[in-house]
């Protein structure tokens, strides 16, 4: 048999959170199809991965976005894993945003989920299993000063993958959705949010990816819906 597909948006520079995904679920067996606006970065990814295929796309471009997916199902299959890694983070004071990009984020952060959602659910319904994976973080739970644009809509993303979770779980598709409690060490969060912490303060990417491949593979008999992840030290 074929192997099974793994379509994953966000897959940014390497030994980011989202190649790192990318890179577990090719080591586990699975033809992996890797979204981001980077075609550059992708094709370079690609050429390291086993059965690692670039699609170089805004997830933000609806459109786009549909055509790509359409695409990857011809080309490798229907997918049976899909992870939603891509994300848009405008943060600044309220009174200095602009509002076209509180659409451009709820476009990315949860109207991409829809998208993903409906191109993608009835074969894993069809099949009677699959797994969708959503990369959120605690900003899902609380409205933070200069952080509006962003927590509103990873809120709703949130919840968007529960009323998922709670409609296609009797179905055999297991919807999951990861709370990171944390700054991921990536290179570009670090130099850039937390320079000079130590290693300890951050949750490291391929630890994120190990723990959505177990996920993705629990029996059904446990599944997890809320995954929340944070580095031992963290307080909360």
């Amino acid at each position: 048999m074929s192997k099974p597909v793994c379509l994953v948006t966000g897959v940014g520079m390497e030994h980011g959170t989202g190649a790192e995904i990318a890179q577990r679920f090719s080591t586990g067996g699975y033809r992996v199809a890797m979204l981001a606006r980077d075609g550059d970065n992708l094709r370079a990814l690609a050429a390291k991965y086993d059965d690692a295929v670039a699609y170089p796309c805004d997830v933000g471009d609806l459109a786009t976005l549909d055509a790509t997916i359409a695409q990857v199902t011809a080309d490798m299959g229907a997918p049976a894993v899909v992870i939603h890694n891509a994300v848009s983070a405008t943060r600044g004071p309220l009174l200095d945003q602009d509002p076209a990009d509180l659409e451009r984020n709820f476009r990315v952060n949860t109207t991409a989920l829809l998208h993903l959602a409906q191109a993608t659910l009835p074969a894993m319904v069809a099949a009677g299993r699959g797994c969708l994976l959503v990369t959120g973080n605690t900003s899902a739970t609380r409205g933070k000063a200069h952080w509006g644009f962003f927590a509103s809509t990873k809120a709703a993303q949130r919840i968007l993958a529960e009323a998922i979770a709670r409609e296609f779980g009797p179905q055999g598709v297991h919807v999951a959705y990861f709370m990171i409690d944390a700054s991921i060490d990536t290179p570009r969060t670090r130099p850039a949010m937390a320079a000079g912490k130590p290693d300890d303060f951050f949750a490291k990417p391929a630890a994120i990816a190990e723990e959505m491949f177990h996920v993705a593979h629990q029996d059904r008999s446990t599944w997890s819906f809320l995954v929340e992840l944070r580095p031992f030290g963290e307080t909360w």
